[in-house]
């Protein structure tokens, strides 16, 4: 989490977030949702959203791995 409050700070952007807890899918998008032109998804699990080569968002699958609760 802190790292993303980092991004978001180095980005100067609004930072929106929506957990979908059936899914257990985290969106973190940096100003408002946006479709982006380009994705990739990691090993990690955390697919990132670009748009002109900026990042604009992230999807974190199976978040609930990161939930202190766990």
């Amino acid at each position: 989490l802190t790292d993303l409050v980092r991004l978001a700070q180095a980005v100067n952007s609004k930072l929106c977030l929506d957990y979908d807890k059936e899914a257990d899918v985290l969106y973190i998008n940096f100003w408002k949702p946006q479709k982006a032109d380009d994705a990739e998804q990691g090993s990690d699990g955390i697919i990132r959203r670009r748009k002109n080569k900026k990042i604009v968002g992230l999807t974190i699958l199976k978040a609930s791995r990161f939930s202190e609760a766990n």
